[in-house]
């Protein structure tokens, strides 16, 4: 044991160098590949008023729920309502987002969601839940497995249905 501890503390000085070594030149590396903030330009007279700038734009409403548009009309909605519920409980279950889509005006009889968890009582990878809307479906999909939030409009199966397999039956 002790030749070994001999071995590493002789090599120890060597390690250590090339590791510090390596770390500078990544470091300096990338320095040099970020190039320093632009002055902004310099003029020689002040401003005449120190009031608050003024707005560039009108501010961008939050979207609405278009009920005589297409589903990809509604899918900017469909997303905002699911991004809602993700910034308050980033592991919220399919409920949450049945509950705000219901909330944000969409019919819960058209509406479908998987199961939260798997028949060995595992959290379920991935949820998906949907919403039949003028004859297409808005389907979403969040969790572990899926890689954040992912949405799509696709069109009804021919089981009527927008998710295939078995699903909860939202009864609340």
């Amino acid at each position: 044991m002790t030749v070994r501890t001999a071995r590493w503390s002789a090599r120890r000085p060597w390690y250590t160098l090339a590791v510090v070594g390596a770390v500078l030149l990544v470091g300096v590396g990338l320095t040099a590949c970020t190039g320093a903030p632009a002055e902004p330009p310099t003029s020689g007279t002040a401003p005449a008023s120190s009031s608050a700038p003024e707005p560039s734009a009108t501010p961008v409403s939050d979207p609405v729920l278009l009920p005589d548009g297409t589903a990809s009309e509604n899918l900017v909605y469909f997303n905002f309502l699911a991004a809602a519920v993700t910034k308050v409980n980033p592991s919220a279950d399919g409920r949450a987002y049945i509950d705000a889509l219901v909330a944000g005006g969409f019919d819960r009889a058209a509406m479908e969601v998987s199961f939260d968890r798997t028949q060995a009582d595992l959290a379920a990878d991935s949820i998906q839940f949907s919403v039949r809307f003028n004859g297409e479906c808005l389907i979403g999909q969040i969790g572990p497995a899926s890689d954040g939030f992912h949405s799509v409009v696709a069109p009804i199966l021919s089981t009527g249905l927008c998710l295939v397999g078995s699903t909860r039956q939202i009864d609340w």
